[in-house]
C-alpha cells in the first residue's frame, strides 16, 4: 500500500490510460441489453478482483456487482460510487474500429464509459491509503429496467448486515457523460436535477363504421386527436411557466384501412415531471382530460399510468461536499452549476430515496467543438478523453466525499 500523494491519482492514471481505454473500447464492441449484462458483469467482476476489491454478484436478475474496499485505518463511514452497465436497442453508425459486434444493439448511452471509470477508480483506490471504505455499485438497466431499485431493495447500499458488502455508505456519487458539456468539466446542481419518468397508454374505444358513413359509428381516431391536443393543456394552461412538466405522446395505433373508422385506438407517452406535487396533479389532470374529452365526442377511454422512476434529487449537503471537491481536484475553471434541471430520467433516483447522493455530469463534447453527437442516437460515441476526469473526480469522492 503506497502513501497516499496530491498527484498521486494523476501519476497512476498515466500509465493506466491506455488499457482503460483498451477496456471501455472492449464493452462498446460487446453491448448487452437490460439485464442481459452477463459478459460485462464478469468483465467489472474480473478486473475488482485483480486488483484486490472484495466482490459479490448476483444482484438484480444476476448482472449487478458489489465490489469494495474497506478503510486503511480509522472508522470513517463509507461512500458508494455507481455506474451503470446496460445498452440500448439501436443500430450504431458510428464507424468505429471498436463499432458494435451485436446487431441492433448498442452503446449509445455511454454507459461502457461509466463502467470503465468506476473500474478505474477502483484500480487506483486498491493503491492507496484510504480513510473511508468504498462501496462499487455496478448495475444493470438503468434503461427502463429500474435496475437500481433492486440494487436497493437487495441491500447494495446496507452492508453486510443487510445483503450487501462490508460497512453500509453514508453517501453516494454518480455520474453521467453529457454531450452538452466540454470534456474535462463537470457540472451539476442541488435539489431536482433530473426528471420523473411516467408513461401512459391510453385506448380510446368507439364503433367501427364505414368510412364513408361516418354518422353510423363514434370515431376513436378523431377522439385521439383531440385527447393528445387536450393533453397539452396541462403544460400551457395548468401547471405554472416556473413550473416543469412534459406530456408526450410517443406513438398511436389503429385502423386497418383508409375506408374503416376503426374500433379502437391506442396510443402511449411519457409525462415528466421535477416536483411530487406536479407530478400528482398531472396525473389527476391527463385522466380526467382524457375521460371527458372522449366522451365529449361519444366514445370511451381507458387510461392506464405506469409509475417510473422518481426525478433524481441531488442532497444539499452531498452536492456542496462534491463542489468542493471538484474544485479541488480539477479547478474551479472546470466545475459549473447546472443552469436548469433536465427532463431526462435517471434511475440513479432510487439511491437517493435510501441515503444522501449526488449526481453529476461528466463534459464529453471535444474542446472547440460546437457540435457532438447528443444521447441515444446512432452515432454517440462516448469520448475517451473524458476517462481521466472521471477517475480522477471518482477517486476524490471516495476519499473525501
Amino acid at each position: 500500500m503506497t502513501q497516499t500523494a496530491p498527484n498521486q491519482t494523476q501519476d497512476a492514471l498515466t500509465g493506466m490510460l491506455p488499457s482503460l481505454v483498451a477496456l471501455r473500447h472492449d464493452l462498446h464492441a460487446h453491448p448487452e441489453l437490460s439485464f442481459e449484462e452477463r459478459r460485462t458483469s464478469d468483465v467489472v467482476a474480473r478486473e475488482l478482483e485483480a486488483c484486490g476489491v472484495r466482490v459479490k454478484r448476483g444482484f438484480a436478475k444476476g448482472t449487478g456487482v458489489l465490489g469494495y474496499l474497506p478503510a486503511t485505518a480509522g472508522n470513517a463511514r463509507g461512500v458508494a460510487l455507481r455506474a451503470d452497465m446496460d445498452a440500448l436497442p439501436i443500430v450504431e453508425a458510428t464507424g468505429r474500429p471498436y463499432t458494435s459486434t451485436k446487431s441492433g444493439v448498442m452503446h449509445a448511452c455511454g454507459h461502457d464509459g461509466h463502467t470503465t471509470i468506476l473500474i478505474g477508480a477502483a484500480r487506483v483506490l486498491a493503491t492507496m491509503h484510504r480513510p473511508r471504505p468504498v462501496t462499487f455499485v455496478f448495475q444493470p438497466a438503468e434503461e427502463g429496467g429500474a435496475g437500481g431499485d433492486l440494487m436497493v431493495r437487495e441491500g447494495a447500499l446496507r452492508g453486510d448486515a443487510g445483503g450487501g458488502l462490508g460497512t453500509a455508505p453514508e453517501r453516494i456519487y454518480g455520474l453521467h457523460g453529457w454531450p452538452t458539456f466540454e470534456v474535462g468539466k463537470v457540472a451539476t446542481r442541488p435539489g431536482p436535477l433530473l426528471a420523473a419518468t411516467d408513461d401512459f397508454r391510453i385506448t380510446i374505444k368507439g364503433v367501427q363504421s364505414h368510412g364513408a358513413y361516418p354518422h353510423f359509428g363514434r370515431d376513436p381516431i378523431l377522439t385521439a386527436a383531440h385527447v393528445i391536443t387536450a393533453l397539452q393543456s396541462i403544460a400551457s394552461r395548468n401547471v405554472s411557466p416556473l413550473d416543469s412538466v412534459v406530456v408526450s405522446v410517443g406513438a398511436i395505433h389503429g385502423g386497418t384501412a383508409d375506408n374503416i373508422i376503426p374500433e379502437q385506438v391506442t396510443f402511449i407517452g411519457t409525462v415528466r415531471t421535477l416536483r411530487p406535487e406536479t407530478k400528482k396533479f398531472a396525473r389527476e389532470r391527463l385522466i380526467s382530460l382524457v375521460d371527458h374529452t372522449a366522451r365529449a365526442l361519444g366514445c370511451e377511454a381507458l387510461a392506464d399510468w405506469h409509475e417510473g422512476y422518481p426525478a433524481t434529487v441531488n442532497d444539499a449537503d452531498a452536492t456542496g461536499r462534491f463542489f468542493a471537491i471538484a474544485e479541488e481536484t480539477l479547478g474551479k475553471s472546470r466545475v459549473e452549476l447546472a443552469p436548469e434541471p433536465t427532463m431526462g430520467g435517471e434511475d440513479f433516483s432510487f439511491y437517493g430515496r435510501q441515503i444522501p447522493a449526488c449526481f453529476f455530469f461528466l463534459g464529453l463534447r471535444p474542446m472547440g467543438a460546437s457540435t457532438f453527437p447528443t444521447l441515444h442516437q446512432p452515432d454517440f460515441d462516448f469520448n475517451d478523453d473524458a476517462i481521466r476526469t472521471g477517475v480522477e473526480l471518482m477517486v476524490s469522492l471516495a476519499l473525501r466525499g
